[in-house]
């Protein structure tokens, strides 16, 4: 067998893991489940237009799928509220990445995705979360996900919040690079904004 074909049976086998893990998410909270496959599909789309190989868009499209893993360990009572939460609420979801981690990292194949998966919540400026790291101490795969993450969220309803026009939603992107966002990441998906965000949306309206 060559490594090629390893790598493709490799890509399966993780995409089963997956459906596994993701179903048990599903029945905790839709919401997050499809969130999780939207970001995945994005974040797909930004390193075909990034130009990173195969091996590295299959392990971080994987990754997007399993970013909010760790929700599965956080209260109903916050994961399901309508409305803001409090601080002590806001403390406890953010342990969701570190959950994660902890349930990804329990496999030898998924170390390195339980990495990017513990850092998608860190920010460029070093202002994230859990850890606080900064630019390039980041994985690039969490810096991926960061930005695909909040385009989602900006572009869904949600009974706290008013949804973005893609327009609102670029403005956003565009004053955060550098303190949320990677710059360089960050250009890409603007250079190519229409290109990105009109198939994503129609992804969106499809669910």
């Amino acid at each position: 067998m060559s490594k090629t074909d390893s790598k493709a049976e490799d890509y399966i086998d993780y995409h089963e893991i997956i459906e596994c893990i993701t179903g048990a998410l599903d029945a905790k909270d839709q919401y997050t489940a499809n969130h999780s496959w939207r970001v995945s599909e994005l974040a797909k789309k930004l390193c075909e237009i990034i130009g990173l190989s195969n091996s590295d868009t299959n392990e971080l499209h994987i990754a997007a799928h399993l970013h909010d893993i760790g929700k599965i360990g956080i209260p109903d009572s916050v994961l399901k509220k309508e409305g803001a939460l409090t601080p002590d609420e806001w403390e406890l979801m953010k342990k969701h990445p570190a959950i994660g981690y902890e349930i990804l990292n329990k496999s030898n194949r998924m170390k390195q995705i339980s990495g990017i998966v513990l850092h998608h919540h860190e920010r460029y400026d070093g202002r994230g979360y859990p850890e606080g790291i900064k630019g390039n101490d980041i994985p690039l795969g969490s810096r991926i996900i960061a930005i695909c993450d909040s385009i989602d969220a900006m572009t869904t309803e949600r009974s706290y919040r008013s949804i973005l026009s893609p327009e609102e939603c670029y403005i956003e992107i565009e004053k955060n690079l550098g303190f949320m966002y990677d710059p360089f990441i960050g250009k890409y998906i603007l250079e190519h904004w229409e290109e990105v965000i009109k198939p994503f949306l129609d992804l969106k309206n499809c669910i």
